[in-house]
């Protein structure tokens, strides 16, 4: 994580200040300027219509019930397109711009699920298996007192159920 941060807080900085003076040299400083000023408003321009459209397909996937992890991505994506953006220069606006072409967003969220889904096993492990009677209680089952047809529901059981923890709740309905 220090490699990466070293990087964008150092070196990136420097090439954008090298290039920015190649630049200058070849067409001028105020063109250069006007140049980088430009590109930053055009930008934030085009990714601020991208992202309100990506909210708006939020908003379609939420109120059809689903998640919609994809959109969540090309959002934070967008949002890393704009700051690049922004940022003076013409390597971060390079990168920036690449981010506004969908199929490279597209792209570059595929590989950051599989990365994910990758490293999501590993953590769990090949041998993780989980089930629900490994979920316990002051070392006791928690579903020792569930009874799969109520009409073996006996008196014992019944006072069993009564005298273990309960947890109580308020809960509101949406929607």
């Amino acid at each position: 994580m220090f490699r990466v941060l070293f990087a964008l807080f150092i070196i990136v900085p420097i090439i954008e200040i090298t290039v920015l003076m190649q630049v200058g040299e070849l067409i001028g400083a105020w063109p250069t300027v006007a140049i980088v000023i430009i590109s930053a408003w055009l930008g934030a321009k085009y990714v601020r219509q991208q992202g309100l459209a990506t909210l708006q397909s939020v908003q379609a996937k939420m109120a059809q019930g689903e998640m919609p992890s994809g959109e969540i991505v090309t959002g934070l994506m967008l949002l890393v397109a704009g700051v690049l953006l922004v940022t003076p220069g013409f390597v971060t606006d390079a990168f920036g711009l690449l981010l506004l072409v969908p199929n490279v967003r597209k792209a570059l969220a595929n590989s950051v699920q599989k990365h994910m889904q990758n490293n999501q096993g590993r953590a769990f492990g090949a041998n993780a298996h989980f089930h629900s009677s490994t979920f316990t209680q002051a070392g006791g089952n928690v579903y020792e007192n569930e009874v799969d047809n109520p009409k073996d529901f006996s008196q014992e059981q019944a006072e069993i159920t009564q005298k273990s923890e309960t947890i109580e709740g308020d809960f509101q309905r949406k929607g």
